[in-house]
């Protein structure tokens, strides 16, 4: 994705042409396609499905125009590719951050949870205590009832 970041995309003669940090050049590959093609120099591609079986009884310019039409569409699909690359990038990033701050909050919880567990076995370790002492003042009431009568 990061790769993706540093490509710019630029504007040529209405269509979105990607350079590449690689070296890959769509200009200087259509440049040579039509240099072979001004001195006659036809590639032999007869199984590429580039150019369907009618192209090969089309001159050379419908050729270069239908390539370049072919070309216009392939680097639009590419733009919409890197748009919805550098899309789901920002989604993933904003997913990261909501994810970080999920297990943030988680951690503060538990913390918070250990706390009040300590807290509640304090208060019933208390609550114990207590209760043992009501019943032993119990028991007293009850034997200085039976020495009163």
């Amino acid at each position: 994705s990061s790769k993706i970041r540093n490509m710019e995309v630029q504007s040529a003669d209405g269509v979105a042409v990607l350079e590449d940090c690689i070296g890959f050049s769509l200009t200087k590959t259509i440049s040579k396609v039509e240099e072979k093609l001004k001195k006659g120099v036809l590639p032999d591609c007869q199984d590429d499905d580039i150019i369907p079986r009618v192209g090969n009884e089309i001159g050379a310019e419908a050729q270069i125009r239908l390539l370049k039409a072919k070309l216009r569409v392939t680097q639009e699909d590419l733009a919409n590719v890197v748009f919805e690359c550098r899309k789901k990038d920002d989604e993933n990033q904003n997913l990261e951050t909501r994810l970080k701050d999920t297990e943030e909050e988680n951690t503060r919880l538990q913390r918070t949870i250990s706390l009040q567990q300590s807290q509640t076995e304090k208060y019933k370790m208390l609550s114990q205590e207590a209760n043992k002492k009501t019943e032993a003042l119990q028991q007293e009431v009850t034997a200085l009832e039976k020495v009163l009568q």
